[in-house]
């Protein structure tokens, strides 16, 4: 089965104020020379940012930067986009796939199309296997151990997600019968995955506790991870990461009163997917967007919202802007792929998972992140690997591990390297004024919404 991304949202969901004022979606490739725009005119709705910012992402693009405003009624975004060749968006099928995510077109099922990266996006059937979420305490050859237990349970691992944060992890794995090559629906047999995955799970010693569930319908992994580990509340455990200070997201939250906003400034590292991955925080904290500016044109981003909670208050508290700075600090941070980067590409078959993830714990190897695929009859796996005390791995090692498994099947994609520090002084470039930031959106809203009109 070939791992596919589709919109976290109902499709089948329209509201009266999108049939009456459909989005408009416009991609201008003529404006800059180096990058597309991709312009969204809607009624506006909470969640509305996080759908649109959602998709680009899962097109494997990138978003260089982007002009928000939403305060009424009305929703009117500006994105600077290329795909992660540095490409134009010039395909029309992945022009069409976004009219049709983001529904400004109407009628017809979305299609499926193939990202820069070779990645299939499209709309996944719900009865195409049965996904499990996991959530524990790290520790080394924890994701072997999960998929011995799967492999012994006759299920066949599809795909599969994992992140690791704070010696918490949050795992996906979508499973199907090995006989059937279908979901599982036999209660006997779920109550035992679940009995014995959570035994796994609980280790020795798990004072946080476990959880183990099967997810009901569609799931974003992306956005249910994050969920996940925010249930778990992976914010406030102790910090392991090797990040020196100077290497952590800068965040600085600060009311605009006149105006009745909360105004928060992230600055960090630039890397794929970090709006996505600041935007899904903010909306799963129930806190509304209503103007952002995004620059990450340079080896850093910043990042300036004006947001208030839903019910219209603002971060009135200290205790409350220090939550939201923990939350988008660990958000941030998830997706930060410590240690060494392994690639496996060979042909699938059921246990594929456990035996590579046991030779792995053999060598004394764990895994801080892992990306699980099948495309067509081939595995495609990609895994970030430590040793168990988290620091690098010996080199030597790892060509033990591929003269075991394969030169050709294995391979090494890059080396672990020390984070840059994050400047502390932003200077007058990262500073940000209401006003300011208002008066450029009106003038290039007003510009761009022409253009699209006329």
């Amino acid at each position: 089965m070939e791992n596919i991304c589709w919109p976290y949202f109902d499709p089948e969901y329209e509201s009266l104020s999108q049939r009456i004022h459909p989005p408009m979606i416009c991609i201008d490739n003529d404006t800059c020379e180096d990058c597309s725009l991709v312009k969204v005119d809607s009624a506006n709705r909470h969640g509305i940012l996080l759908e649109v910012v959602q998709v680009l992402t899962d097109l494997d693009l990138i978003i260089s930067k982007a002009y928000i405003s939403s305060d009424g009624r009305w929703f009117m975004d500006v994105f600077h986009v290329t795909d992660q060749l540095g490409n134009k968006l010039t395909d029309q099928r992945i022009i069409d796939y976004i009219q049709q995510a983001l529904g400004a077109k109407q009628g017809g099922s979305t299609t499926e199309v193939k990202t820069c990266l070779g990645r299939t996006v499209g709309v996944q059937s719900i009865g195409e296997h049965t996904a499990i979420e996991l959530t524990g305490t790290d520790r080394p050859g924890l994701l072997s151990e999960i998929s011995a237990v799967l492999t012994n349970l006759k299920c066949n691992v599809v795909a599969a997600e994992v992140w690791t944060h704070n010696m918490r992890v949050a795992c996906v794995v979508y499973v199907t019968d090995e006989l059937t090559s279908r979901p599982i629906e036999d209660p006997e047999q779920l109550a035992a995955i679940k009995e014995q995955l959570s035994n796994v799970l609980k280790g020795n010693d798990d004072r946080r506790g476990v959880k183990t569930d099967f997810s009901m319908g569609l799931t974003h992994t992306e956005r249910r991870l994050h969920q996940m580990m925010f249930a778990d509340r992976d914010y406030e455990g102790p910090d392991t990461r090797s990040l020196g200070e100077n290497g952590r997201p800068i965040i600085k939250i600060e009311n605009c009163n006149e105006k009745g906003y909360s105004v928060v400034n992230v600055h960090c590292k630039d890397r794929p997917k970090l709006l996505f991955d600041t935007v899904c925080t903010l909306t799963d904290m129930q806190y509304v967007v209503f103007h952002a500016s995004i620059n990450s044109s340079g080896t850093y981003a910043l990042q300036e919202y004006y947001i208030r909670h839903m019910d219209g208050c603002t971060l009135d508290t200290e205790g409350e802007k220090q939550r939201v700075i923990k939350c988008l600090e660990a958000a941030i941070e998830r997706r930060v792929s410590e240690g060494l980067r392994l690639e496996l590409c060979t042909s699938d078959r059921v246990g594929l998972l456990s035996d590579i993830t046991r030779i792995f714990r053999e060598n004394g190897l764990s895994v801080t992140r892992a990306d699980v695929t099948t495309r067509g009859d081939k595995a495609v796996n990609v895994f970030y690997v430590t040793d168990t005390s988290g620091n690098s791995v010996d080199m030597k090692i790892v060509e033990a591990m591929r003269r075991e498994i394969g030169h050709t099947i294995l391979q090494v994609k890059s080396m672990p390297s020390s984070p840059r520090p994050c400047p502390t002084d932003t200077g007058d470039k990262a500073k940000f004024s209401f006003g300011s930031l208002l008066k450029s959106q009106i003038e290039r809203l007003s510009y761009n919404f022409g253009l699209i009109k006329s």
